[in-house]
């Protein structure tokens, strides 16, 4: 899926997000480790803080949508999946962590065929 496709003026726009992801921006909030406020006000939201979480999960979503076949079913993954050799926790939960580079390194293991 093309980044454009969640991004609004050069920023990644939780709207955007909710749209492609059908669901809501309090969701998204959630799922990148975020307060409500953070996806509600135009200032919060061009925050460092706020654009690395989004972008986190975006990357993330975007890396594994070729093997699932569809964004819906990556963001599934990307919420319910544990990861092993992570404490049964899931992509979600340790970007929420402010371990995204793991999930990531996970997933480049998992393509090189690490990991099944």
């Amino acid at each position: 899926m093309s980044l454009s496709q969640y991004a609004t003026d050069g920023l990644f726009a939780p709207v955007q997000i909710a749209s492609v992801l059908q669901t809501t921006c309090d969701e998204v909030a959630r799922t990148a480790g975020l307060g409500l406020d953070a996806v509600q006000r135009k200032a919060r939201i061009g925050s460092s803080k706020t654009q690395r979480r989004l972008r986190e999960m975006v990357e993330i979503l975007n890396k594994v949508e070729p093997r699932f076949g569809s964004a819906l079913m990556a963001y599934a993954w990307y919420r319910s999946e544990p990861l092993s050799g992570f404490s049964g926790q899931t992509a979600m939960q340790l970007v929420r962590g402010g371990r995204a580079d793991d999930v990531l390194d996970y997933i480049d293991a998992v393509d090189a065929g690490v990991h099944a």
